[in-house]
């Protein structure tokens, strides 16, 4: 591996198609990036089946192995430092991450959430667009921060929401678009074209 390779670590709870997606962009030299480490908290979770496929090496963090939230938060800002990654890519991760390593890693975390935020943050939006009745909802790239998706927007992509859509439909609706804008994402953070102006992310000149 090149010494100057920009390393991601993914973190993962749930089946990793979205990992699958950075995986298939980098096979396909889309995405010149390496995935170190993917780490998870869920011992089931197909996303460590779709990366020990790849050879990509594995590893499961057990919160019941830990007294409190705080403990685990620690072994997992150890684990990443110990891979020294460039950026941590959340795939369907399923806890929230504590201040230790949001501030650890500032700025260095991102995640991917299926709406337009700020519009639908947290579980289950694709539900809460149907109820709410919205003509479109979308996927958003955007850093992490200690809110719950609330942190500063990097991209996102529009989705059209029909009459006769339910919370499944619409669901694989962005679920693809979001394999498409996830791997671009990390691209341009990989690239250094963006620049941070406290919420406000943009393109850099050239």
């Amino acid at each position: 591996m090149p010494l100057n390779v920009f390393k991601l670590a993914v973190l993962v709870s749930g089946r990793g198609s979205n990992l699958q997606a950075i995986i298939d962009s980098i096979d396909q030299k889309e995405l010149h990036a390496h995935i170190s480490i993917v780490i998870s908290n869920k011992i089931d979770a197909m996303a460590l089946e779709r990366a020990k496929k790849h050879d990509i090496k594995t590893i499961f963090i057990d919160p019941a192995s830990y007294l409190d939230k705080n403990a685990y938060d620690k072994a997992l800002v150890e684990k990443l430092k110990f891979f020294s990654v460039d950026l941590i890519c959340l795939a369907g991760y399923m806890r929230i991450l504590g201040e230790e390593v949001i501030q650890t890693f500032k700025e260095k975390i991102i995640n991917i959430h299926p709406s337009l935020l700020p519009a639908f943050p947290g579980l289950n939006a694709q539900k809460q667009a149907i109820e709410y009745g919205v003509k479109f909802s979308g996927c958003t790239v955007h850093f992490v921060d200690s809110g719950v998706d609330s942190g500063p927007i990097i991209s996102q992509t529009v989705v059209p929401i029909y009459d006769d859509d339910d919370e499944k439909s619409l669901s694989e609706r962005i679920l693809n678009e979001e394999h498409n804008l996830y791997p671009k994402a990390i691209r341009m953070i990989k690239e250094k074209q963006l620049k941070i102006n406290n919420r406000t992310v943009t393109r850099k000149t050239l």
